[in-house]
């Protein structure tokens, strides 16, 4: 039998004792600078994590069942999971469009599509979170333009768009034009909601994904944070105030299995950015100093084997954020390693939710691991760690040039490399995977099958749209994006003009590819 070893997922050696000498770091108070106990004082004794449960699936309109059921059933805020086509700006006529409509998330092609989402649901009385990258401002003037028909209040509107497309060409591809051009949309995303949607996050950034890609923990803190850093960049560059837009970033953070590296996790990178924003960018508003960021368990981590296991992963995981303390969370389903959860698999995963918040204790005080010293001296390695990495993608001119000269890619690729090889040799062990398997041939659970005829629905609505529109105000609106795109003036008026006049997403994308092309990496 191989011998076990103790280390954490990043590599970070486990002694069989921690005293004093291995945590020293002054611990601050939660809410207080640099935030590593939380940011807020009171934390959830005050108010609960949102929490959300990710869904989106075949049209618009079978997307808003599922969410007026989770709503009923104790969701607190939405979250909105898009297919791929949406995700990179084709419409469902587009070829590429073929086999993959409403597949991994709803699809959604214009206004029309976006007021059957969220029929019934006022948007001035929840937060929606909306995982789109590439097509995040388009997406964002679909949302506006609905606020406006309800004739909500835009300065009440909160919510968030992931709108982080550093990690798309790093560690997912959902990416549609020239990083360059891309950075420019989400500063006139930035710039417009400073104004007019002052309570939405107008970024995720998100470390969720480059962990989903095979990123250990020091690297998805490291790398997450480099981004962030050059979004900042970016914003201030176009001569955007520093205290202005950055209460408004967000962060996205996955959740693994093991409870402490990951709690540990939290707190090194809600202390590393307060020190970034406040030494290295001259912030003086706290809030800009305080990230703030939701969680999502992880699916890399699920397992098609012994689904059931998945619900205890997603459990610790979820606790690990709560423990964290994250600002929102969403429990994965049991089955999502075979499919997009079930109703049922979806309810379970929020009732975990709910348990850890009423009954497990662990929402009574902020930081309940503070003072461990275990879990402090976790915190202060990777702390150390992820600044190596930083420092290492600052020399290279910060993170597009290190993402350009793939070393992100290739640091994420020899760290899935290392996980999967302790797999094999059984130095880590996934139950009902590489031991503890059982001989009993399992139930064939149930699974949610979204059929292909989606698309061709889908396509008969964007005809009938386009039969009924003004189509010389569409083309003139898609004439403006162009122009807009070819100049220096924030897109978002034009983008949220041609969202009410029934522009679709296709032809919106298609107007600035004119301008900038589309990137093929």
């Amino acid at each position: 039998m191989t011998e076990r070893k103790f280390i954490t997922d990043s590599g970070i050696e486990i002694k069989p004792l921690y005293e004093a000498s291995d945590s020293q770091n002054p611990l601050g108070k939660p809410g207080e600078y640099p935030y590593t106990r939380g940011v807020h004082a009171e934390m959830y004794r005050k108010r609960l994590w949102t929490m959300r449960q990710y869904a989106g699936f075949s049209s618009a309109a079978e997307s808003n069942k599922r969410y007026r059921y989770l709503l009923s059933q104790g969701v607190t805020g939405l979250s909105v999971a898009f297919d791929l086509p949406t995700q990179i700006g084709y419409d469902p006529t587009h070829s590429l469009s073929e086999g993959e409509v409403g597949k991994v998330g709803v699809s959604v092609a214009s206004l029309k599509d976006v007021e059957a989402l969220f029929a019934g649901i006022t948007l001035q009385h929840i937060t929606t979170s909306m995982t789109i990258n590439a097509t995040a401002a388009i997406m964002l003037a679909f949302y506006v333009a609905l606020a406006k028909q309800q004739h909500a209040d835009l300065t009440k509107i909160s919510g968030t768009i992931q709108n982080d497309i550093l990690k798309e060409y790093a560690a997912r591809g959902t990416y549609r034009y020239p990083p360059k051009a891309s950075l420019r949309l989400i500063a006139d995303v930035f710039e417009w909601c400073s104004t007019e949607l002052p309570k939405w996050n107008t970024i995720s950034i998100s470390g969720y994904h480059i962990r989903e890609a095979g990123a250990n923990a020091v690297q998805e803190v490291a790398f997450t944070l480099a981004n962030g850093m050059e979004y900042v960049r970016n914003a201030l560059q176009r001569g955007l105030d520093v205290d202005r837009f950055a209460p408004q970033l967000s962060f996205f953070f996955g959740a693994h299995n093991n409870l402490f590296e990951e709690v540990a996790k939290f707190r090194a990178a809600r202390r590393m950015w307060a020190k970034v924003m406040k030494e290295t960018f001259g912030a003086t508003d706290e809030r800009s100093m305080m990230l703030r960021f939701h969680t999502q368990t992880c699916g890399s981590t699920l397992t098609a084997q012994q689904i059931d296991n998945n619900i205890i992963r997603t459990t610790v995981q979820a606790l690990a954020a709560v423990c964290g303390g994250t600002q929102s969370l969403h429990v994965n389903g049991k089955d999502e390693a075979l499919a997009l959860p079930t109703e049922s698999s979806a309810t379970t995963a929020l009732r975990v939710q709910q348990v850890l918040a009423y009954e497990s204790g662990a929402a009574g005080t902020p930081d309940p691991f503070a003072g461990s010293y275990f879990v402090e001296s976790l915190t202060n390695e990777i702390e150390s760690k992820a600044w190596d990495y930083i420092n290492r993608i600052e020399e290279m001119g910060g993170a597009a040039k290190a993402i350009e000269a793939e070393f992100y890619q290739t640091e994420i690729a020899s760290a899935a490399y290392d996980y999967q090889k302790s797999i094999d040799a059984k130095e880590k062990i996934i139950v009902g995977v590489n031991d503890f398997q059982s001989s009993v041939k399992e139930p064939e659970p149930e699974l949610l099958r979204i059929s292909d005829e989606v698309r061709n629905e889908q396509i008969a609505r964007l005809q009938s749209l386009k039969a009924s529109r003004d189509n010389a105000v569409v083309e003139k609106c898609l004439e403006r994006i162009t122009q807009a795109a070819s100049g220096t003036a924030n897109l978002m008026p034009h983008l949220i003009a041609a969202a009410e006049a029934y522009a679709t997403l296709g032809e919106m994308a298609g107007a600035l590819e004119k301008v900038w092309g589309e990137y093929e990496g």
